[in-house]
């Protein structure tokens, strides 16, 4: 058992540390309030040295893996890929505002599946800026495509469990491989996407402006974007609009080989971060010789901040499992989510919403996920319960700025690049369009899971 100081310590260190995650003072990273928290509840003694060896080995592989893809589109961001893609994005509307709108919702889910949900939200948005204001969108009309794409990436991080790193962690702990994980999630959420991207269309279409001025690819996009902006277009090291074509082409090819093998790799129970090692690690190797573009930028680019954020966070809901928390979640929900399996899945949906929108994703499905494997549910019950876990932390969450971390991340850059859109604009579309996603999507899981068992 543990004293009432080492309880009233981690409860503190917990609220704290979601309050200064959320409220960011002067810009903190939130890794550093995530570390001090970590720390507090370490020396509170809720968290043992054994439970840390734990901690560590649960949440090491998730975090390498999730490293290498980051490093992946660094490199890609290096050869200028992403205003390649932004380029083609131009082209493709064809002069239609309508037809942007798709492609801008096909491209940020296309971005979470090749890399992640907060890589995608830091690639796609800046970029996204840029294009609308180079076609002279005003600030309303902006807010369709924005608040969409921000919603696509950060939803479609559902299907695969290498798209988030909580998602990793906790696909860790309850013990379902990668391949189980997207064969049981990957139609249901696919299902609950395209209902999620129909009815924002539905919602923005008398938003949407009909017509775009028409722009030839390749000329306008890379040389009239301003010189302070935070995405300048870098020095590309292929020559031709061709050339650059087929190189940027066979590269996505590469990409998508590296996140087939992770299938196969968990398929084969060959440990996921090394192929994600491997491929980073290749495409690495081959820029520096080829292009004679060193390793060394990536020690400056690469966002080491997030695996000190996602160990200290777990670090801390540790703690509170330790303490009881779970223990009283389990009370509560066993006997609504172990007598029927549709139960299952609206309830644990419903719980990581209501969690996410209070205190962020990540912790939420951390406390959701632990509170699981306390249940003693049998191993479709427990299998069908995760998966709405996700469900509600990927969805669910989206309905406040708050819910995830990369919707924060996303208002942060919105601010930077003085485009303004508050929490009313973001609740007077996701108050409309999540709750009934959320609902369509958990009933599509436990139809899917039914009907494969």
């Amino acid at each position: 058992m543990y004293g009432s100081a080492a309880i009233s310590i981690t409860i503190i260190s917990f609220v704290l540390t979601v309050l200064l995650i959320l409220w960011r003072p002067r810009g903190i990273n939130e890794a550093i309030p995530a570390t001090v928290g970590a720390i507090l509840v370490l020396v509170s003694g809720s968290v043992s040295f054994s439970d840390l060896m734990q901690i560590t080995a649960t949440v090491s592989g998730a975090a390498i893996t999730i490293m290498a893809t980051i490093v992946m589109a660094i490199i890609l961001e290096s050869f200028g890929f992403f205003y390649w893609a932004a380029e083609g994005l131009a082209a493709r509307a064809k002069g239609s505002g309508i037809r942007l709108f798709w492609y801008v919702n096909l491209t940020c889910f296309l971005m979470t599946l090749f890399f992640n949900n907060d890589g995608s939200i830091l690639i796609t948005t800046p970029i996204l800026i840029i294009l609308l204001d180079r076609f002279g969108i005003k600030n309303r009309q902006k807010i369709p495509y924005l608040l969409s794409g921000a919603l696509i990436a950060t939803a479609s991080s559902a299907p695969i469990g290498v798209s988030n790193i909580v998602n990793l962690i906790s696909l860790e702990i309850v013990g379902i491989d990668l391949y189980m994980h997207t064969l049981l999630m990957f139609f249901p959420s696919m299902l609950g996407l395209l209902f999620l991207v129909l009815l924002l269309f539905l919602c923005f279409y008398r938003e949407l402006p009909k017509k775009l001025p028409v722009s030839s690819r390749g000329t306008w996009y890379l040389h009239g974007i301003a010189g302070n902006h935070p995405l300048k277009h870098p020095s590309s090291p292929i020559p031709s609009i061709v050339n650059r074509t087929r190189f940027m082409r066979n590269i996505l090819l590469f990409v998508l080989a590296v996140r087939v093998s992770l299938f196969v790799a968990s398929y084969l129970g060959i440990p996921i971060e090394l192929v994600a090692i491997l491929g980073s690690g290749l495409l690495l190797g081959w820029r520096w010789v080829y292009f004679k573009i060193s390793p060394a930028d990536m020690l400056k680019k690469t966002p080491w901040h997030v695996l000190v954020f996602a160990f200290s966070m777990y670090v801390i809901i540790y703690g509170l499992n330790n303490i009881g928390l779970t223990n009283w979640l389990v009370t509560f929900f066993q006997p609504l989510v172990s007598g029927n399996l549709l139960n299952a899945s609206l309830m644990m949906g419903g719980l990581l919403t209501v969690m996410s929108t209070l205190f962020n994703n990540h912790p939420a499905l951390m406390i959701g996920t632990l509170t699981l494997t306390h249940m003693g549910l049998d191993p479709l019950t427990l299998r069908i319960a995760y998966l709405a876990n996700v469900i509600g932390s990927d969805i669910g969450a989206l309905l406040l700025p708050v819910g995830t971390l990369a919707s924060l991340i996303w208002m942060h850059i919105l601010k930077q690049s003085n485009v303004k859109i508050n929490w009313k604009d973001y609740m007077r579309v996701t108050f409309i369009i999540i709750p009934p996603t959320l609902l369509f999507t958990l009933v599509c899981l436990y139809y899917w899971v039914n009907w494969i068992f």
